[in-house]
């Protein structure tokens, strides 16, 4: 699983989830990608299932980026917990996304299996996602 080795702070606030991604909306490593189109995080689970789901489809052709990494934790109080007491433990991970921000790029394979990758992992995501493709 992505998780950070180490982190400054062990606990994390949960800020606002707003805006449109200002860097990282365009294709730079690889020919093909999937851009988020809404706001959310996706948890490292999430991120590894659809990573294993692109490369299981296209059988160690072409290269993955992942663009995103999952550094901020989530807290939760246990089941049945009265209030107060303070904020619960970190549970898991999770990668703050911005609307435009391009999550997976892809290379070296041709353009339907690409496509084809990308929509079984966006099928693994909680977004909406869309195919890109790299600007001439």
């Amino acid at each position: 699983m992505l998780i950070p080795k180490r982190v400054k702070y062990r606990k994390a606030q949960r800020g606002r989830r707003k805006g449109i991604a200002t860097r990282g909306y365009q294709v730079s490593f690889g020919e093909y990608g999937l851009q988020v189109l809404e706001n959310g995080w996706i948890s490292h689970t999430q991120l590894e299932a659809a990573r294993v789901a692109l490369t299981r489809h296209i059988r160690r052709g072409g290269r993955i980026y992942l663009r995103i990494f999952p550094d901020k934790p989530v807290t939760k109080k246990p089941a049945e917990t009265r209030m107060g007491k303070g904020k619960g433990m970190p549970e898991y991970w999770v990668a703050v996304v911005k609307r435009g921000k391009v999550l997976v790029e892809m290379e070296g394979i041709p353009q339907e299996l690409a496509k084809n990758a990308l929509r079984l992992a966006a099928a693994k995501l909680p977004l909406k996602t869309r195919f890109v493709t790299r600007a001439a």
